[in-house]
């Protein structure tokens, strides 16, 4: 924590009390989306097993976390219907999506139905999938997670991983994008 003049989130109040802490009632939740919308972020597709299903979802809160031991990060909401089945698997696939990937980020993004129909992939070592096309990828083994507001934090092992030729699907300010290097 941060003491602070300005009364953001992390400060202190002129009697020392954390406002973070005390649910500051001046706390405005639409300029935060729109503030942290400003930073671009890649876009993935989790994916796992279910038995012999495949199950998956869209998430771009997703980063590098260690390089020793190798472990990235990941961010699903708690209203996802499909983290629990992925993370009751205990592995998993980050698809990271190309430039041309947008409709399937899209489909994957809704709750509910069959979001493999039509889509090609192949297992990874842990048999999660491997969609086709994808930028990169990341085999992970569920390590743990925390409890994260409206979200869970979540980390993985890497296990393996790949990468494709290709640009990659960017999310900016609410909307898809490109980047060329």
């Amino acid at each position: 924590m941060s003491e602070g003049t300005d009364g953001g989130v992390g400060a202190l109040d002129a009697d020392g009390d954390d406002l973070e802490r005390l649910g500051a009632p001046t706390f405005d939740a639409g300029r935060f989306r729109e503030v942290l919308g400003h930073f671009v972020t890649g876009v993935t597709i989790v994916t796992a097993m279910e038995g012999v299903e495949p199950v998956g979802f869209t998430c771009q809160a997703f980063t590098s976390l260690s390089l020793d031991p190798p472990m990235v990060a990941l961010a699903p909401g708690k209203n996802s219907t499909s983290w629990p089945r992925i993370a009751a698997a205990g592995s998993f696939c980050i698809n990271i999506l190309a430039d041309d990937q947008e409709a399937l980020s899209r489909d994957f993004a809704v709750s509910g139905g069959d979001k493999f129909t039509g889509v090609g992939w192949h297992p990874a070592r842990n048999g999660a999938p491997i969609l086709d096309g994808v930028l990169a990828w990341v085999e992970c083994d569920f390590e743990l997670a925390h409890d994260a507001g409206d979200h869970e934090l979540v980390l993985g092992r890497v296990r393996d991983m790949g990468v494709n030729r290709g640009q990659p699907l960017v999310y900016y300010r609410g909307g898809f994008g490109r980047f060329e290097a």
